[in-house]
Order: structure tokens, then C-alpha cells, then sequence
């Protein structure tokens, strides 16, 4: 009786753990990592990478809506020194990456200490304007990209047809 019940609990929590594994993949639960050193600068931003399943991902939003720039966890950015956004000098240390559409094809680039779903104007730490272009191949797993030029660094958000193209330096 004993060995039945081990059996019939294994069998349980294999399925569990399987429908939770079928359950991330099909929400973009794969992680994806973006690294440069920008100057003497090390950048990292970890963020959720979904799939885009034939849905056209820049027109899901609302002019003021923020975006977590992927799925799942919230996207991040993490440096070893200040960063420049705009003009504005966000401290080293581990911050939430967001893009804000303020009106039809006019995107900002987040800096929050808050994750989309709490955010409000108070969590914003910093703001740099974004531009969309479009790509010549479609991106069906939303990528992130990191370029160092000198002291700044040029990111880029792709996914679908659409590129979010942004930047930010480091503060001296």
C-alpha cells in the first residue's frame, strides 16, 4: 500500500512540474541576457523573451501604457557605475526597465524602481526617448541588444518586425 501511494505522489508531482514547465514556455518564460562594457562600464539586462505567436506587439498598448520590455519577471538593468538617461544620472545598482508608448509611434525608455503592473509617475527614476524603426526580418522571440560606442551605449528592443531603439550613457 505504501509503494502505491509513492507511486500515485510521483506521478503527481511529475505532472505538476510538467504542466508548469508547458505553462512558462508557452508565456515566454525563457530568460534572455543582454551584456556590454560601456566605457569602464559593465551593463547587464536580464528580461523575459516572448514569442510572438502572429500578434503585432507594438499595437497591444494605449498611448501612456508602460510595457515591461518582455514577459514574465520584470526586464532589468543592473550596472557597475551611474548611468546617464536623458539627463538624467540613474546610481549604479539594479533598477526595472520599462518602455512607456506616450502617443502613437513615440516611445520613452523607463528607468523605475517600481514593475509595470505597480507603476506610477512617482516610481520613474529616469526617461530617454526611444524611436521604432522597422526591421527587414521578423524576430518571433523578443531580443534585447547592447552596443558600447565610447561612453554610450545604444540599445535596441526587437521583436516582430518592430525595432525600439534607444541609448544612454555612462555618468561621468
Amino acid at each position: 500500500m505504501k509503494c502505491l501511494k509513492r507511486i500515485a505522489l510521483s506521478v503527481v508531482a511529475i505532472t505538476i512540474i510538467s504542466l508548469g514547465a508547458v505553462l512558462l514556455l508557452a508565456q515566454g518564460g525563457d530568460r534572455g541576457e543582454a551584456t556590454a562594457t560601456i566605457g569602464s562600464a559593465h551593463v547587464t539586462i536580464d528580461y523575459g523573451r516572448p514569442m510572438l505567436n502572429g500578434r503585432d506587439p507594438l499595437s497591444m498598448l494605449q498611448p501612456g501604457q508602460v510595457w515591461r520590455l518582455g514577459a514574465s519577471a520584470p526586464t532589468t538593468i543592473k550596472s557597475d557605475h551611474d548611468l546617464l538617461f536623458g539627463h538624467t544620472r540613474v546610481p549604479k545598482g539594479k533598477h526595472i526597465l520599462l518602455a512607456q508608448l506616450t502617443e502613437p509611434g513615440k516611445w520613452l525608455l523607463v528607468v523605475s524602481n517600481k514593475p509595470s503592473e505597480a507603476y506610477d509617475s512617482s516610481a520613474k527614476m529616469a526617461e530617454a526617448p526611444m524611436r521604432v524603426e522597422k526591421g527587414q526580418d521578423a524576430v518571433e522571440q523578443m531580443t534585447i541588444k547592447l552596443s558600447a560606442n565610447g561612453n554610450q551605449c545604444d540599445l535596441q528592443v526587437a521583436w516582430g518586425t518592430s525595432r525600439l531603439l534607444g541609448n544612454f550613457s555612462v555618468a561621468e
